[in-house]
């Protein structure tokens, strides 16, 4: 196999192999409790009690066989324990109950990395002890960063039990798989999602404590998993090159196990991305001369052929001049971005390709945000040496993210290629990160409500004002963004600018599901509609949906009582569709 080169385009044009393009239609179906609601139920009733009866339609335990199912994959299936602990009562149940597999993993794990997945055949659920909220549709097991999000809206609910169980699992996932994953799927154990672990400690720790019953002992035991997490993110191969700042990475090669059913036929539009620009397509394909058959190093073989265009033009038949293929540059960027979350945008170059090259607002933020929370945790535990360290460390990154991260000239903060050494210039609603962390300056958090337009729209902020065709670009509104730079802006003063952003977003959701009883992952903030024209990545608008139940309770909570009662009184003036 050699490194593909720009200026084979000369001589060759592109036919693609025969694998025809599909992309599966959404068939996932309201859940039951969303049917038509009774003609006296008035204002926000109606959706307040679709998210509040969601949690359990939403919650997973050992006790339903579905728990175990993975829509992502069509196999049998299978559950795995931990190689270090005994076969809990809970999972015996269960496998006379539901005919399930049980395996143990081959290893015992102690850090991310250590086990290398892509050793399993058959891959299955990952065991955790306490029931857990899944975000809903192909999304069937407990994720990373869905979870803070659903577990603030457990908390405005008060299930707060449910809450917690959750933050125990991240614990027992961070003893038993060596960090909190992507989510509890064995193809999930070569990387993490964003960093919100305290952030969740804090919140359920501070709801039990307004309910009377403050837990340090609990606190205590979630400072010593959230400092060993902590770990995973400051040490190689996390570190952003030599700027002291952090970025995603995910340990696997190849392609991701997850895609390959519903994200069929990306991979083929992304090599005819990238033959159609020579200068980037060099980095991230392979040229195989013809009768060189292509090694199959990437996992799933996938290639497209190439022809002579002079021999071709003369006849009608292809005059193959060999194959190209994405090489496992373009796939170690793919899983790196999805343990950003962000999967797909083109915040990290086309596709994500480039995601390990970058150090990331929103990483380094939440770093930052969790060295600032376990600071304030070992100041509650009396640990006086603990909190002096965490202090320093997020002095440290503070300076580091106003260095490498923040444009005086845009007033913004962009993500750093630390190959290239240079700042990016792609405007992602990510810069509002630091609002939330606490890191902006008076003057920077000015110029970034200044910059507000960049991504408002009619039914709230935009994650770009790119249209790419990935979901996490232009024209999508997203829930977990919504909440970041609604708490953001709110802790520097812009309390107006946070009412009409997420009054817009509130309005949005509420408007859909009056036209659907149903929420959705992700909102068309310019037509205000849950239609979606999604090239990159899968195609569906998964309903459910975990973290938009979540934002929308906590951001109704956070607006004030007119513009409430304005939100209520539309929903109930307003025919359902």
């Amino acid at each position: 196999m050699h490194k593909y080169k720009p200026e084979i385009l000369r001589r060759l044009c592109v036919a693609l192999l025969a694998l025809p393009l599909f992309f599966p239609a959404n068939t996932a179906s309201a859940p039951a409790h969303s049917t038509t609601q009774s003609a006296n139920e008035k204002g926000l009733e109606p959706i307040r009690k679709y998210i509040a009866t969601g949690w359990d339609t939403l919650t997973r335990s050992l006790s339903d066989c579905s728990t175990v199912v993975d829509p992502k994959l069509a196999q049998e299936s299978i559950l795995y324990l931990p190689a270090d602990i005994p076969m809990p009562a809970s999972v015996i149940a269960m496998q006379e109950k539901c005919h399930i597999q049980v395996k143990r993993l081959p290893i015992v794990i102690h850090h991310p990395g250590e086990f290398d997945s892509g050793a399993i055949t058959h891959h299955g659920l990952l065991y955790l002890d306490h029931k857990y909220v899944v975000p809903g549709g192909r999304f069937n097991e407990m994720y990373g960063w869905d979870s803070y999000f659903i577990i603030v809206g457990l908390l405005r609910d008060g299930r707060t039990e449910l809450a917690k169980g959750m933050v125990e699992n991240f614990f027992f996932e961070i003893e038993h798989y060596g960090t909190v994953l992507n989510a509890n799927r064995t193809y999930y154990l070569t990387r993490s999602q964003p960093p919100f672990l305290t952030s969740m400690i804090l919140a359920v720790y501070e709801a039990e404590k307004a309910a009377g019953h403050e837990d340090r002992a609990w606190l205590e035991r979630g400072y010593g998993f959230a400092s060993k997490d902590y770990e995973n993110w400051v040490h190689a191969p996390h570190l952003a090159g030599a700027t002291g700042l952090s970025r995603y990475y995910d340990y696997g090669t190849g392609p991701a196990p997850e895609s390959i059913q519903d994200e069929v036929g990306i991979r083929r539009k992304v090599a005819a991305y990238f033959l159609a620009r020579p200068a980037l397509g060099s980095e991230f394909l392979a040229f195989n001369p013809a009768g060189e058959e292509p090694l199959n190093v990437v996992g799933p073989q996938f290639t497209m052929q190439v022809c002579d265009v002079q021999k071709t033009m003369a006849q009608p038949d292809c005059d193959s001049g060999g194959t190209v293929s994405l090489d496992a540059e373009y796939y170690k960027g793919d899983r790196s971005v999805r343990e950003s979350g962000y999967d797909v945008s083109f915040r990290f170059g086309p596709f994500g390709s480039r995601t390990q090259y970058f150090a990331p607002v929103c990483l380094n933020s939440l770093l930052y945000k969790s060295e600032k929370d376990l600071e304030t945790i070992s100041r509650i535990l009396g640990k006086a040496e603990d909190t002096a360290r965490w202090h320093e460390r997020a002095s440290q990154r503070k300076e580091l993210i106003q260095k490498y991260l923040w444009d005086p000239r845009r007033g913004m903060f962009f993500d750093y290629d630390f190959e290239r050494g240079a700042r990016s210039t792609y405007d992602y609603v990510t810069t509002y990160f630091p609002l939330w962390a606490g890191i902006a300056t008076p003057e920077q958090a000015r110029d970034l409500v200044k910059n507000l337009d960049i991504f408002e729209r009619a039914g709230g902020l935009v994650m770009s004002p790119y249209e790419t065709g990935a979901q996490w670009d232009y024209p999508y509104a997203w829930a977990p963004n919504q909440l970041i730079a609604d708490v953001g802006l709110r802790n520097y003063g812009f309390n107006a600018e946070a009412d009409r952003v997420s009054y817009e977003f509130l309005s949005d959701v509420a408007e859909n599901f009056r036209r659907d009883s149903n929420i959705r992952e992700k909102y068309n903030a310019v037509t205000r509609s849950s239609e979606t024209k999604v090239s990159a990545g899968y195609q569906m608008n998964v309903i459910g949906f975990g973290w938009t139940n979540g934002v929308f309770l906590e951001l109704l909570h956070d607006l004030p009582h007119d513009l409430g009662e304005r939100l209520a009184n539309e929903q109930a003036q307003q025919p359902k569709n």
